[in-house]
């Protein structure tokens, strides 16, 4: 029979998991009899563990949340997942976040054994980070928070808002999701002035209390809300847009095109419309060229000129026909 101090702590590591325990499981787990059992769990409830019971066929005992965080207990595999998880959180672009991440891997680092240092510390040397363009805009934590917290439940955010532009308006919206792309955090929104779906960046959000009633969530634009914000969030930055007929299937072109970049519409079997833009056309030409595909453009002006020179400088770089 494990000792008292030793079969707390097995105790507590079983109802750290994600489900219910029995008392005759948890007895079976321990070697003990239920009378220990329950003697067991008010011992941890004396020491400031929320352990619920519940009753009935689906009842048992599990840990509920605290007023406080309590010790936890983690296998091997999940201390490196967590160190891993911290140590990539210390580049976010969520303001605060770097610094309290690197001050719980310190404290997480201190208390490991010697073999899983080692193994954080050969993946951590043998690891390379490729830097961001940009340091790109961080976020508040209270505003990602408050946001999160209105989607949950349901309730209308009243909130002044930053335009790419930079014009300043004052909006109503109702949140459904946060989405984080690279190292932006974008919130999808019903717009109740505009009566549509909005996607506003988290950074440029200021949310003002107390939050509006409660609403019914509708339906949302698309199932694949990651896809759809990262198409609208790319299109609102760019400079150039263009629909351009593909002399291919759809469903060729989609395969190669993703989301974030345009969207393709069936013309018929064998031709498409993609809609795509870019900051500049020379991007957007070379976009098209690894369509592998032929294809037509009409505009905007400044992408046909730019074309015209390709095609001009690519005859001029071939060698004359049968030399």
């Amino acid at each position: 029979m494990l000792e008292t101090s030793a079969r707390l702590l097995r105790l507590l590591a079983l109802l750290q998991s994600p489900r219910p325990w029995t008392g005759g499981e948890l007895a079976d787990r321990l070697g003990v009899s239920g009378r220990t059992v329950r003697a067991d769990v008010e011992r941890l409830r004396s020491l400031g563990y929320p352990v619920e019971a519940t009753r009935g066929s689906a009842g048992g005992y599990r840990l509920g949340a605290g007023a406080a965080v309590p010790p936890l207990l983690l296998d091997d595999e999940e201390a490196v997942a967590v160190a891993v998880g911290l140590r990539t959180a210390t580049g976010g672009s969520v303001a605060g976040l770097p610094e309290a991440s690197l001050r719980a891997l310190v404290k997480l680092e201190q208390v490991m054994p010697s073999r899983l240092r080692h193994r954080i510390a050969t993946l951590h040397g043998a690891t390379v980070a490729v830097p961001a363009d940009s340091p790109g805009p961080t976020v508040a934590a209270e505003v990602l928070t408050a946001l999160a917290a209105a989607c949950r439940a349901h309730e209308r955010l009243r909130f002044d808002y930053t335009a790419h532009q930079g014009a300043a308006t004052r909006r109503e919206a109702e949140p459904y999701r946060l989405v984080n792309w690279g190292r932006r955090w974008y919130l999808l929104a019903w717009d109740v002035d505009r009566a549509a779906w909005r996607t506003f960046r988290a950074d440029r959000i200021v949310p003002r209390v107390p939050n509006g009633p409660r609403f019914t969530p509708r339906p949302l634009p698309e199932e694949d809300v990651a896809a759809y914000v990262s198409r609208r969030a790319s299109a609102a930055a760019w400079r150039y847009h263009a629909t351009v007929t593909v002399r291919a299937p759809a469903a060729t072109i989609a395969a190669r095109v993703s989301p974030a970049v345009g969207t393709v519409e069936p013309v018929d079997d064998a031709s498409c419309l993609l809609r795509t833009g870019a900051d500049t056309v020379e991007s957007l030409a070379v976009h098209l060229g690894l369509l592998d595909a032929d294809f037509e453009v009409t505009g905007p002006p400044e992408l046909v000129a730019h074309l015209r020179t390709l095609a001009d400088r690519y005859a001029a770089a071939l060698p004359p026909p049968g030399s």
